[in-house]
């Protein structure tokens, strides 16, 4: 018995806004790419598949490369892949499936599913236009809203304030990166699409709950391998600044515990003690050795001596107590004399400087104004 239908559907902002289930029945490799936050892949066909149809097309057209993806995907593979998109709708009855253009491919997965008893919806326009829908989001968001830019010196504890307001966008966050030269997770960042489509989607909801300003960190035009897209990156550099303040001794202890306490637990979550320690320490010298040009032979020597002494009592003991030492001494070489020079050439943008009770209070307070 069919189950009830749900029309196809081209409105893109109450699909986003939803957060409907959404089944992505491209191949693999386009998943890979990029997609939507939460989507499943369930391919029509895989990536040799896809190929072959491809070259199909080329060579003998659309007809034949229809022909070819029919005999490619029949009998059990074809039983098995709509059982799979079967098994999704059930668990999903609210969502909606797409291909790249809302074209064949789901229309064929749709048909298959009417033939197996199951009506489900499908984007028209499909991923392409969905995602266009999202690139427009950030480009009307950039052009249309006002952004306040928080600055401040590394482990003042930037996203700790733009966390809690309801206008706060963490960049970093749908980066998966900290921002800084030892920024980096244990785990991989997104491809830039999936930032994108992640930093778009919170735009709208926070515009749809009535958002017509924005809080970001000051960031550059690149967040580890994610790079702004140019409309929003344009905006926060003609922005207003706030600066946030703290104490050295807040600082140090913040970025203890930023990227060594839960760097190295993320580490051992992921590999266990013995490897995950290991990885860690490889990824804290990696990351020291990374910014050797701009530290110079001798500091980067001094401080990685420091780091390394560090790490092995943190081995031994466990005890995190000595990497203080050279957490400020990068502070003191290469992080603060940096941030000085750039806030010196951003004076004429900061429009207000504080402790994170201050700074917060005056956000909270800019919210609201015109």
């Amino acid at each position: 018995m069919m189950t009830p239908h749900t029309p196809d559907t081209s409105d893109y902002r109450a699909l986003f806004l939803s957060g409907v289930e959404l089944l992505d029945v491209r191949a693999p490799v386009e998943f890979e790419k990029g997609a939507f936050p939460g989507a499943v892949n369930l391919p029509l066909m895989d990536d040799e598949e896809r190929s072959k149809v491809g070259i199909c097309y080329k060579q003998q057209g659309q007809e034949a490369a229809i022909a070819l993806g029919h005999r490619l995907v029949s009998g059990g593979v074809k039983e098995a892949r709509v059982a799979a998109w079967a098994e999704f709708a059930r668990s999903c009855p609210d969502g909606f499936m797409y291909c790249f253009r809302g074209g064949l491919r789901s229309k064929i997965a749709q048909a298959w599913l009417s033939e197996a008893g199951i009506a489900y919806p499908r984007v028209a326009g499909g991923y392409k236009a969905m995602r266009g829908f999202l690139m427009e989001v950030i480009a009307q968001a950039a052009a249309e809203c006002r952004f306040i830019v928080l600055g401040g010196m590394t482990g003042t504890g930037k996203t700790d304030v733009i966390l809690p307001l309801p206008n706060g966008l963490d960049l970093e966050g749908h980066a998966h990166h900290r921002g800084s030269s030892f920024g980096r997770h244990a785990t991989e960042q997104p491809p830039q699409i999936d930032f994108e489509n992640s930093l778009a989607i919170d735009v709208l909801k926070k515009r749809h709950a009535g958002a017509s300003s924005f809080v970001v960190e000051d960031e550059g035009q690149f967040i580890g391998r994610c790079n702004l897209p140019l409309e929003l990156y344009q905006a926060m550099k003609e922005s207003p600044i706030v600066w946030l303040e703290d104490s050295q001794g807040s600082r140090v202890q913040r970025i203890l515990r930023d990227y060594v306490i839960d760097l190295g637990q993320e580490f051992v979550a992921l590999h266990g003690r013995e490897q995950g320690m290991r990885l860690f320490a490889e990824r804290l010298r990696t990351s020291l050795d990374n910014i050797r040009r701009r530290l110079g032979d001798q500091r980067h020597r001094q401080l990685r001596q420091v780091m390394d002494a560090a790490l092995e009592e943190q081995m031994r003991s466990g005890d995190i107590e000595p990497h203080r030492e050279w957490i400020l001494g990068l502070l003191e070489q290469y992080y603060d004399p940096m941030y000085v020079y750039q806030r010196q050439q951003k004076a004429s943008r900061i429009i207000f400087s504080g402790d994170r009770d201050a700074v917060s209070a005056y956000l909270v307070q800019r919210r609201y104004l015109p």
